[in-house]
């Protein structure tokens, strides 16, 4: 099965330290991206329990063509996954002849460092801690489908629906086959954090995208109405961009760029599946586009999401070959390109609203990108106060910063995520032009001035 052998591929790549998986998975041109990768990631997760298991069992000197990691991908499916997808293929008879040394191997393993989970074999730093308990977000593409019937659809499939959600609490409870509908976002299903619906016919058909709650905020907020013009500045994968063209209701226009060909092909299957027909993909540098092309000038709406370090990502340390925090030299080379960026998209000059994001929990991506924009564009732009009851705020770094949100698991059950919200701050045409520029005028000032230009104006004694 292709599935198997291209996970493989890619995760001899992660660990020669050639890239990362999420870039390794999109180069691969594997049409189901998000089954890849999370198969790679678990495998991962498990490297050194399978590297004994297959050791111990003596699984490669019996099968002397079978390649190191993808053996590791098959006992991962056979032991630790759902079994063999699409019934396995060749693999499936090889690795049942080797199944019952394996098992046993996994079992003695267990027994030797006294854990009877499979969890428990994982070392400290990989074991799932509280991003692990995240639910999963399963958000109805409205494109395609509404909630009510995504709901109908999964009780006739044997889950039970427990109704709108009222409290971060019935989310962290939710087990089985038992789902909820998100207290803040309409289309939003929760299920229990380890549900796989990579699988679903629903999803395979493009009725539900498997998308975080808080990488729903972005297009939410951000709120163009049907008939807009939208730019995705930085749009790869697709998921914001598909939620984007819901809210539009494939009425409108979304001009969605990335220069990464790979992510973009990738990008386009997402989109065609989910029914989008009003995007207009772009390779081609966000940096690079210029405000003044007369394509762009009904844009009104613009969601940057930007390249970030990625250390809201749970499991971020199986994005990218030796990650950690993130190091001084690489935040800088982060922050100065998305400075950049976020100063760029405020120069388009129909712009009313733009949402600013990134998966990262740094304040040097967040809140200080956000403050460095608002004062290279002193009173034209101001943060929005958003979202009020969001139990996560932006850190206290400047004036107005708590209009920023913030998520992570702990706070918000979601992964780490920032987001800030810029309007473009509209001056009456009734306001003198003089009066607008100055706003430190004072009452009592602009007062004086009122009654000098009335006695300027009044009739002179005895004229007629």
């Amino acid at each position: 099965m292709a599935l198997y052998a291209t996970a493989a591929t890619v995760l001899a790549a992660v660990e020669g330290r050639r890239g990362s998986i999420k870039g390794l998975v999109y180069a691969s041109r594997f049409q189901n991206v998000k089954q890849l990768y999370a198969l790679v990631c678990e495998t991962q997760r498990y490297s050194a329990v399978l590297d004994a298991v297959i050791a111990g069992a003596g699984l490669l000197r019996a099968e002397k063509k079978l390649r190191p990691h993808l053996a590791k991908v098959l006992v991962y499916e056979l032991l630790l996954g759902k079994g063999f997808r699409g019934g396995g293929g060749r693999w499936r008879p090889l690795l049942e002849r080797h199944q019952a040394r394996l098992k046993a191997e996994l079992a003695r393993l267990k027994v030797q460092r006294r854990v009877s989970r499979n969890e428990d074999l994982l070392q400290v730093g990989a074991r799932p801690g509280t991003a692990s308990q995240v639910p999963r977000f399963v958000r109805v593409n409205t494109l395609k489908t509404s909630p009510d019937d995504a709901v109908d659809y999964f009780k006739r499939q044997g889950f039970s629906y427990q109704g709108r959600a009222s409290s971060l609490g019935e989310l962290r409870a939710l087990k089985g086959k038992c789902f909820l509908l998100d207290p803040l976002l309409p289309e939003l299903l929760v299920f229990p954090a380890q549900t796989d619906l990579h699988d679903h016919p629903l999803y395979r058909a493009g009725h539900l995208i498997l998308q975080d709650k808080a990488s729903c905020l972005p297009a939410m907020l951000l709120a163009p109405p049907p008939g807009s013009h939208v730019l995705d500045a930085c749009a790869a994968p697709g998921n914001k961009t598909s939620h984007l063209a819901a809210l539009l209701r494939n009425q409108g226009k979304i001009f969605a760029f990335d220069r990464d060909a790979g992510r973009l092909a990738s990008m386009a299957t997402l989109l065609a599946r989910a029914g989008v027909s009003c995007c207009e993909l772009a390779e081609e540098d966000f940096l690079a586009v210029s405000p003044s092309d007369q394509r762009y000038r009904q844009v009104q709406y613009i969601l940057l999401d930007p390249s970030c370090s990625g250390s809201g990502m749970p499991g971020r340390s199986l994005e990218e070959p030796g990650a950690g925090t993130p190091s001084k030299a690489r935040l800088q080379a982060l922050a100065g390109f998305q400075q950049r960026a976020l100063r760029h998209a405020l120069t388009f000059p129909s712009l009313r609203r733009l949402v600013y994001s990134t998966c990262s929990l740094c304040q040097e991506e967040n809140e200080d990108v956000v403050w460095d924009a608002l004062q290279q564009n002193p009173g034209a732009f101001r943060l929005a106060p958003v979202l009020p009851s969001w139990p996560h705020r932006g850190l206290g770094t400047f004036p107005g910063a708590e209009h920023c949100l913030r998520a992570s698991p702990e706070t918000t059950l979601t992964g780490g995520f920032f987001v800030a919200v810029l309007e473009r701050v509209e001056v009456s045409s009734s306001v003198p032009k003089a009066e607008a520029a100055a706003p430190e005028l004072t009452a009592g000032t602009a007062r004086r001035r009122k009654r000098r230009r009335r006695q300027a104006s009044a009739p002179a004694p005895g004229s007629s």
